[in-house]
């Protein structure tokens, strides 16, 4: 794709090269996997792209970075604690900072923001004053996850992210769903017409992340061994994981088994601390956010791997990243019956019903007795993620949206205004 002048650009052509700016809030990048694929995709295509972003933890701590050709600015940011409260001060914050950076920034033909929150639509208006054109990247249903996460119903907060959703839709030029559920919800709630709004789906980087041989002494002293990977926060069903490995135990009289937890997020402490009430502090692992390489060596030894995501508003219309990741790795999964689980895993996963723990549990019981069963799914997984759900047809739709996005208007000239101060449209 480099040198397609339809997909951008040409590469090294006669004219300037298109210009992208890519807005995030809720992680930094490159650890944003998905942003960083579009990110070097459109590299790719002969864009210059920009990133704007929050400052990370353990990495991505530069406030400025030039990696592999992507410029990256970030910015300092607390995550909210304490209620609403805290939510309006981080996303203050992450406003102000934005603002700031992307003036420093200067003219682009495309302003790329991606969700949550949906208030990143107001540095896009901004850009959009000035020329550019605006791509949504609809990375939750936010409504759907204020619901999942909160437990407060349809309060009045709730109604003010419906209207931010609304604003955001109506702003945007064209729309990035993450999968059939979303565009749906892009075409009917938001009102977007059909040609406006493109599939791209995220998927695993295939040449960076593969299996690895498997190491037994990550077992424990076990047959089996048990994983879970992903974000742990109060919509996420790790409680239910747990709950149903202690029914594996109790119910099934399985102890065959070690199992690891890999990941963080605001119910970290919190799992630890359930899993220790239920007796599983001697068979279950947390360990946090690891790096990929120790992520890999879990993933390679596991026997049967966890989606324990609950039924609720956004887990059902959701593609779950960890389940494309375990497919990616070949191995075979338990999962509740969600819509776009299906979708996603097809039979690479056995499904029990939506939130029965002890189904889940049995699910992993018979799994565990049956290899073959397991190194079938692997396979089935394996193909289906370098095939239908591989990065290379995202890559197609995501360059066919960024040249929906900008017709037949040439790249912009750095610093070419007109009167009023704003890039003439073309």
């Amino acid at each position: 794709m480099p040198g397609d002048a339809s997909f951008g650009g040409p590469v090294g052509g006669d004219g300037p090269a298109r210009r992208a700016l890519i807005l995030v809030e809720n992680l930094s990048v490159p650890f944003d996997r998905r942003v960083w694929q579009e990110c070097t995709t459109l590299r790719d295509a002969g864009w210059t792209v920009d990133v704007i972003c929050p400052l990370g933890g353990k990495r991505d701590t530069e406030r400025e970075a030039v990696i592999d050709g992507v410029r990256i600015h970030r910015y300092p940011l607390h995550a909210a604690t304490g209620g609403p409260a805290g939510y309006l001060r981080e996303y203050g914050s992450a406003l102000w900072h934005t603002a700031r950076l992307a003036r420093k920034v200067g003219p682009v033909d495309v302003v790329h923001a991606c969700n949550p929150p949906d208030l990143l639509f107001l540095p896009a208006l901004w850009l959009k004053r000035r020329g550019a054109r605006f791509v949504f990247d609809q990375h939750d249903l936010v409504p759907e996850l204020y619901l999942s996460r909160f437990d407060r119903g349809e309060d009045l907060l709730y109604r003010a992210v419906c209207a931010l959703e609304r604003l955001t839709y109506r702003a945007a030029d064209i729309v990035l769903a993450t999968n059939e559920s979303y565009r749906e919800v892009a075409l009917r709630r938001g009102g977007k017409r059909p040609e406006d709004v493109f599939v791209v789906r995220s998927a695993p980087d295939t040449d960076r992340f593969q299996p690895v041989p498997p190491e037994p002494e990550l077992k424990r002293g076990k047959p089996h061994l048990l994983c879970y990977l992903g974000v742990m926060g109060p919509q996420d069903g790790v409680d239910y994981a747990l709950r149903s490995l202690a029914k594996l135990r109790d119910e099934f009289g399985r102890t065959d088994w070690h199992a690891v937890f890999v990941g963080g997020g605001d119910t970290f402490d919190a799992m630890v601390e359930l899993s220790g009430r239920l007796g599983l502090s001697e068979q279950v692992q947390f360990t946090g956010r690891v790096p990929d390489a120790d992520l890999a060596r879990y993933l390679s030894t596991a026997d049967v791997c966890l989606s324990p995501d609950p039924r609720n508003p956004l887990n059902d219309v959701s593609t779950m990243n960890k389940v494309l990741e375990y497919m990616v790795m070949g191995r075979p999964m338990v999962s509740f019956d969600l819509r776009e689980a299906r979708v996603s895993a097809g039979d690479a996963a056995v499904y029990a019903p939506a939130d029965d723990e002890s189904g889940f549990a049995g699910l992993i019981a018979q799994l565990l007795d049956d290899p073959e069963k397991r190194a079938r799914m692997g396979k089935l997984g394996q193909e289906r993620v370098n095939g239908p759900l591989s990065w290379r047809n995202s890559q197609r739709a995501l360059l066919a949206a960024y040249a929906a996005a900008c017709g037949d208007r040439a790249p912009v000239a750095a610093g070419s205004r007109n009167r009023a101060g704003r890039r003439p449209l073309r």
